[in-house]
């Protein structure tokens, strides 16, 4: 984690583009005297810190009278630069737009300009209806019925009263009806971060409590964008927590198929889009289905220049995570690690530069995947530096799968370094933390179990003996999908044959891949 000193004005000004801070400086050009100069001033000083350093500017400002109340001076600093931002931006979006009429039609309400008040809210219901804003609707509604209220009711009829109220309930439903679904699917996420994928009867339980709520409360003649989406999304989020891909990959469709049928879509809902897009490669991959995959990934690289005009850092930092995610897991899943040991650079330049504006989640996973490709390749200082990183993340707690598949790479690690009298202490504390968490389930227990009669034994044959026993073991095991699932983050049946066959780990993953590829192409 990031150990730099947090300041809102830094971080705000070091997140503008080159044309937000050009837009800036020209509507501080404005004003040529007191604060407003002072604003510029200090502006610059800041854009120059790469880490925000105040006493620096203290020395810097020696004198200057806006360093006694410096604290204010930073704050309307501040609040200059939001204000800049709101009029460089006014137009950047539908909401925005809308929001600006509806400030316009309050200013004409307050000067009594009644008609032209009510053209623009009209204007603003017509574009708010188009691009179904149901929310934003109820407040052009609101100041509708404001305007109707200075009639004293004469130019209106009880028709027209009756068809507000209608209007008013479809509009409540509607609002009410992604609210229930946006909840379903914080529920379902909530519990999938927690818990990660469906390996107990319990967890499919309380999966199925929560999806049981979407059936009960949506009606799908009752759909516009936002419902149409939540709800398979919903449902993709379902079946790849219980681990059916198939029907996982089936709603992803159904939703990839929505959204391009419009590049409006595409453009207004892009972070939604390209979520699809990566949850479409990962299943796709999983099932075997690489033409597919391949077909998705195309999607992927080219949504930048697709939306190039309304991309933001918010986009290009879930952009750079999530494609890092596909390609190096690709790679891994490939069995191609020279190239993943090459990628690398790349991943930890942008885990850098966006550093903790990446989701911890993301972060963690990518740290993961690192460490895995460095043990693959035999690099074992480098694969325990990201564990430790990983292992050491104070935040790590609410992903458990993650913590638990990284402290069985850190066994792994320290089996190939032979650090043997440490292992005796890892494994059982190891054991002990997944059992604390519910998260010690038969492959890791058999594994770890073995690595504790492992470490007793000297001879290099009854080694490999204990290898291919506990390959057999897991090959079992792994049969019931519950288990296989662990395999997306660490491949133990493959490691234990490749130790019990004197291959290399790369080897092992590279023979099955061209076997599936063989299969499914």
């Amino acid at each position: 984690m990031s150990k730099r000193v947090k300041e809102s004005v830094h971080e705000l000004i070091k997140s503008l583009t080159k044309s937000e801070k050009r837009y800036f400086k020209l509507l501080s050009s404005r004003h040529t005297i007191g604060d407003e100069n002072n604003y510029v001033i200090l502006f610059d000083a800041i854009e120059k810190q790469v880490d925000y350093d105040e006493k620096a500017l203290f020395i810097q400002f020696k004198g200057e009278a806006f360093l006694n109340k410096f604290a204010i001076t930073k704050k309307r600093l501040y609040d200059h630069i939001l204000n800049a931002l709101d009029l460089f931006h006014n137009n950047s979006s539908i909401e925005a737009q809308i929001y600006k009429m509806l400030h316009s039609a309050d200013i004409l309400y307050d000067k009594s300009l009644y008609e032209q008040s009510k053209s623009i809210l009209r204007s603003a219901e017509k574009l708010a209806e188009k691009k179904e804003h149901f929310n934003l609707l109820l407040i052009i509604k609101s100041k509708q019925k404001r305007l109707f209220e200075n009639t004293s009711y004469t130019e209106i009829t009880k028709q027209e009263i009756d068809q507000i109220y209608t209007t008013d309930l479809y509009l409540h439903n509607q609002s009410l009806l992604y609210d229930k679904l946006w909840n379903i699917k914080s529920q379902l996420f909530h519990l999938l971060a927690q818990k990660g994928n469906s390996r107990s009867s319990g967890e499919f339980s309380d999966f199925k409590l929560i999806i049981d709520e979407l059936a009960k409360n949506v009606k799908q003649n009752e759909w516009y964008f936002e419902t149409h989406y939540l709800f398979y999304h919903i449902y993709s989020a379902y079946y790849f927590a219980i681990n059916d891909f198939e029907n996982c990959l089936i709603n992803l469709q159904r939703n990839m198929d929505y959204f391009e049928q419009y590049d409006e879509y595409i453009h207004n809902h892009s972070n939604k889009y390209f979520s699809i897009l990566t949850n479409a490669i990962f299943v796709s991959e999983k099932l075997g289905k690489f033409k597919e995959a391949q077909l998705v990934f195309q999607k992927l690289k080219a949504l930048p220049h697709k939306i190039k005009d309304s991309t933001n850092e918010d986009l290009q930092i879930k952009l750079f995570s999530s494609i890092s995610s596909i390609e190096i897991d690709t790679l891994i899943q490939h069995g191609d690690f020279k190239e993943a040991i090459l990628f690398i650079p790349k991943i930890n330049e942008g885990l850098m530069s966006y550093d903790d504006k990446i989701a911890t989640p993301r972060k963690i996973y990518l740290s993961y995947k690192i460490a895995v490709v460095y043990l693959a390749v035999g690099d074992y200082a480098n694969s325990l530096k990201w564990i430790n990183k990983i292992l050491n993340d104070k935040l790590l707690d609410q992903k458990e799968d993650v913590l638990a598949y990284t402290q069985l790479l850190n066994v792994l690690v320290h089996i190939e370094m032979k650090h043997y009298d440490l292992l005796a202490y890892l494994v059982k504390s190891t054991l002990r933390s997944l059992k604390a968490k519910n998260r010690l389930y038969e492959p890791e227990k058999t594994f770890l179990n073995f690595v504790s009669k492992l470490i007793k034994t000297s001879d290099v044959f009854e080694k490999e003996q204990f290898w291919q026993n506990t390959y057999d073991v897991l090959s079992e095991l792994y049969k019931e999908i519950n288990n296989a699932v662990s395999l997306d983050y660490f491949d133990l049946l493959s490691w234990s044959e490749a130790k019990y066959k004197r291959q290399s780990f790369q080897e092992i993953i590279k023979s099955k891949f061209n076997k599936k590829l063989a299969v499914n192409f």
